[in-house]
């Protein structure tokens, strides 16, 4: 059973940045879940932090061009990672004059109530909150909703509104690598796995190793990534079981998907199953290519942002946003 839990865990969008021995530890002194829903305020963007109506600071980085914004992305890390991961697309956007926000998600970086699951109607709460703030201050300018990996999985919940709460204020969503493995495409021994472990281990913490998942090509980068003291490298039990919660809710959401949206796919993922992504998109209502487009890098892998083929992704998220109705500069959109 362990080693299932273990490989679920590697399956379902770590950052994936350890390298040697697997090994099954206790829960450090995490404490107490903190109860951070109750509204006390209004939320408001300082200029390191989003901090959300229930005081809740999570930290904030942003990447602004040197004149007023043509575009603002609010962009969404995966699962335990944290908002540093947009930094280099980011840069690039903003000499292109697209401004990238983005927040350490409740759990994760350096954000209140790291290595728990606040749940999906949280993240997705705070996405639409944050999404009210950039509209409010950029009125006139286009806003997108970028998700990476889990991230995907949050702005699908968020403006499908299957997690509840508020929808976003968002012209459309970027959805990379989004998390839609739920449990349907589990195996009983997988999903027995996973309920047991949540039932009697919940607090246990994992360390998915040596499996050999590929996430990216970037070596350096990965290595980078298990130097970085703010990602996560040990996930409790039940966090696991939130994320496929998430999941099964993203999943379940593709026939409400109706914002324009750019979704891009590595032909080399080894963490979102292509069969659940494939399942994913069938389920989508039908829309034409100006509201949609679809692209699949044949060498790209889960990490796409940040494999060494990257900048090709980033132009085509810059050429998406300027002319949804034109073809991707890489020509992913012509091999679905």
């Amino acid at each position: 059973m362990t080693g299932l839990i273990v490989l679920l865990l590697t399956m379902m969008l770590m950052a994936c940045a350890g390298q040697g021995a697997g090994h099954l530890a206790a829960s450090p002194a995490i404490g107490d879940a903190l109860s951070l829903n109750e509204p006390r305020g209004v939320p408001e963007l300082a200029d390191h932090a989003f901090v959300a109506a229930d005081g809740a600071t999570l930290p904030l980085r942003v990447w602004l061009p040197d004149g007023p914004p043509k575009t603002v992305i609010l962009a969404l890390h995966g699962f335990n990672d944290y908002s540093n991961a947009f930094a280099d697309p980011a840069k690039e956007w903003a000499r292109h004059g697209i401004a990238t926000y983005a927040y350490d998600q409740r759990g994760f970086g350096e954000a209140p109530l790291r290595g728990r699951w606040v749940g999906a109607r949280q993240l997705a709460s705070d996405v639409s909150a944050a999404s009210r703030l950039l509209r409010a201050r950029n009125p006139s300018t286009p806003l997108y909703l970028l998700g990476e990996s889990m991230g995907g999985a949050v702005v699908i919940s968020a403006v499908t509104g299957a997690a509840g709460g508020p929808r976003p204020s968002a012209d459309g969503i970027i959805l990379v690598a989004p998390a839609v493995w739920g449990r349907t495409g589990m195996n009983a021994l997988e999903r027995a796995a996973l309920w047991t472990g949540d039932q009697l281990f919940p607090d246990l913490t994992l360390a998915p190793r040596g499996l050999g998942i590929t996430p990216s090509d970037n070596v350096e980068m990965l290595r980078a990534l298990a130097r970085d003291k703010l990602v996560i490298k040990e996930t409790r039990v039940d966090t696991i079981k939130g994320l496929v919660d998430l999941m099964d809710t993203a999943l379940a959401a593709a026939p409400e998907v109706s914002a324009p949206m750019l979704f891009l796919y590595g032909g080399r993922d080894e963490i979102v199953p292509r069969a659940a992504t494939e399942m994913w998109l069938a389920d989508l209502p039908a829309a034409t290519l100006m509201t949609r487009r679809i692209a699949l890098y044949r060498n790209g892998y889960h990490m796409l942002l940040r494999d060494l083929e990257a900048p090709l992704v980033w132009r085509d998220v810059e050429s998406w946003i300027s002319d949804h109705r034109a073809p991707l500069p890489s020509a992913a959109d012509e091999m679905t």
